[in-house]
């Protein structure tokens, strides 16, 4: 079997397996490399990039050599090869306790119970819960739920189809390690850049695919190329402003304005200016999309991986079956 049929086979298992049984509540693998990268915080911080830059290469090089190892013990066994295949993706990828949070928010927003909302809502996002109404926590849960589809499957299946097992674990190490220590804080300005930066060149290819893909899955799709195209680049964030415009645009609703994370104050650019104001039933149109993004990305990772690896087994063939130069001459030779 080869390397394409075996990522498409296991991230196929691996959604399914998330689907069809989410996070584990104890145990998870992302939370046991999270305390293994914060032992590892505490031996080497120091209010220095280049501390945090050993830091950020010890962690996600840390994880990648793990993948790399478990890859090449089960490579002569295609059915093992599967099934660590669909382990490692189940374990990075978290579209279904996404959209478990965001409609658990939703139908307590949609029952009028905002403080049940409020107290839901920093298992999502980082915002201040108190300080939103029930439309400003919709429209957290809806860019929570848009940005998460890249940064949660989407560039997960993407390297997961570049890098196979090694792939998969590598981004969602850089993924963790930019929420860990990638933010603007006194302690991680300069500690977390590396990871920040990583993580921002990382996303870079899943959250335009994410983008392409909920254009074409959305209801407006023209709406959403509309708000991509205008509003995109104004974000903060180089890989949310795509996701979160082109999720605007296909919904029909503005996000972005004023934002409030522990106490500091963001005033972002409106994403979408034509579209409405979110309301709670957004929640439940945001997380289908996601869905519908989620299943699209596999087929995509999958098929570019089953083609490039079609490409490359006949390249290797028609090397190996190539006379070698002393045959050919040989041969011109005998002619």
């Amino acid at each position: 079997m080869g390397a394409g049929r075996v990522f498409a086979y296991g991230a196929a298992a691996g959604l399914i397996g998330d689907l069809l049984l989410g996070d584990p509540r104890r145990g998870h693998p992302v939370a046991a490399f999270g305390r293994a990268a914060g032992a590892v915080e505490q031996v080497l911080w120091r209010d220095h990039r280049g501390w945090g830059a050993l830091h950020t290469a010890v962690c996600a090089g840390g994880a990648v050599a793990v993948g790399c190892l478990a890859a090449r013990a089960v490579r002569t066994s295609p059915v093992a090869s599967v099934a660590l295949t669909g382990a490692a993706t189940w374990a990075v990828v978290g579209g279904t306790s996404l959209a478990r949070e965001a409609r658990t928010i939703g139908r307590a927003l949609e029952a009028g119970d905002v403080e049940a909302a409020r107290a839901r809502l920093p298992h999502l996002c980082g915002r201040d819960p108190q300080a939103l109404d029930a439309d400003g926590m919709a429209r957290a849960v809806v860019e929570s739920v848009a940005e998460n589809t890249s940064d949660a499957v989407v560039g997960a299946l993407v390297w997961g189809a570049v890098g196979g097992v090694p792939g998969l674990l590598g981004f969602r190490a850089v993924n963790t390690l930019d929420a860990m220590v990638g933010h603007k804080s006194a302690r991680y300005r300069r500690y977390g850049w590396a990871s920040a930066r990583l993580d921002d060149l990382a996303g870079w290819p899943g959250a335009r695919l994410t983008a392409v893909l909920a254009t074409l899955a959305g209801p407006d799709p023209r709406g959403a190329v509309r708000a991509w195209r205008a509003d995109a680049a104004k974000h903060p964030s180089p890989n949310a402003g795509p996701v979160e415009a082109s999720f605007a645009g296909a919904l029909g609703v503005r996000l972005g304005g004023t934002l409030s994370y522990g106490g500091r104050v963001e005033h972002r650019p409106v994403l979408n200016t034509q579209g409405r104001a979110v309301g709670t039933r957004d929640v439940e149109r945001a997380v289908r999309l996601s869905k519908r993004v989620t299943w699209l990305a596999l087929g995509v990772c999958a098929g570019a991986r089953l083609l490039t690896s079609a490409r490359l087994s006949r390249s290797v063939r028609s090397l190996g079956s190539a006379p070698s130069l002393k045959g050919a001459q040989s041969l011109k030779r005998g002619k």
